[in-house]
């Protein structure tokens, strides 16, 4: 199995710690975003819609991170853990809940504040309300997302969240719970593993260099810290 990603990207992340996290073995197909090589004609033949994470699985390939994720948890069932896509019907309803939810929330309110400078401050505003929910709602009482144990939910949140981590922005302050269910994910994870998956945009900022160059990353942290802290 072949496995396209780079690992600034927040879903390659999540597929990434899962299948490395449960010894699902892949060759790791670096596809350099910042390079474009999203756009090179091989990429392209591979995936049409030229967007990272794709699995290639002999002749079967997947384009959406949360379908590869389900594939791997699915074909691997026998042997993985319950908890990540649970059997039960209730439970597994849980995960897809989070799953359904974050992309047009978490996902797409936390991408949107390194576009437009002028529209930074609304973004944040929308992301803030957005962590609200998954502290509140999601997380609550609960040890993690979807109950007592880790789920798939788990990995995708932790990866989203940790792209405004990356421009050292503290998304945890005011928020106790959140903060403490971030490190159990990092403990179950494992801490090397963590570590690994986010190198990269703990070593970037977050964010392209292009962004970086246009100083948005500072006018990001300072309406992010006006919204958070």
């Amino acid at each position: 199995m072949e496995l396209y990603l780079d690992l600034r990207s927040q879903p390659c992340r999540s597929v990434f710690m899962f299948a490395k996290l449960n010894a699902i073995p892949f060759d790791f197909k670096l596809v350099d975003l910042a390079k474009g090589e999203q756009y090179g004609e091989e990429f392209g033949k591979i995936s049409p819609v030229r967007k990272v994470p794709v699995m290639k699985d002999g002749d079967f390939v997947l384009t959406e991170s949360v379908a590869i994720l389900q594939y791997l948890a699915e074909k691997h069932a026998s042997r993985l853990p319950d908890h990540w896509y649970p059997a039960d019907l209730r439970q597994r309803a849980r995960v897809n809940e989070y799953l359904s939810w974050q992309q047009m929330n978490l996902r797409a309110h936390g991408s949107k504040v390194f576009l437009l400078k002028s529209k930074v401050c609304v973004f944040v505003e929308e992301l803030s309300q957005t962590v609200d929910v998954l502290d509140k709602y999601f997380l609550g009482e609960k040890l993690f997302l979807c109950g007592a144990s880790i789920s798939l939910a788990d990995l995708v949140a932790v990866a989203e969240i940790m792209q405004p981590v990356s421009s050292g922005v503290d998304v945890f302050s005011g928020r106790p719970k959140l903060s403490a269910w971030c490190e159990r994910v990092k403990k179950e994870v494992g801490v090397a593993l963590f570590d690994e998956a986010n190198a990269a945009i703990m070593t970037s900022g977050g964010v392209p260099q292009s962004l970086r160059e246009a100083g948005l990353p500072q006018i990001f942290k300072d309406k992010f810290k006006k919204t958070f802290l």
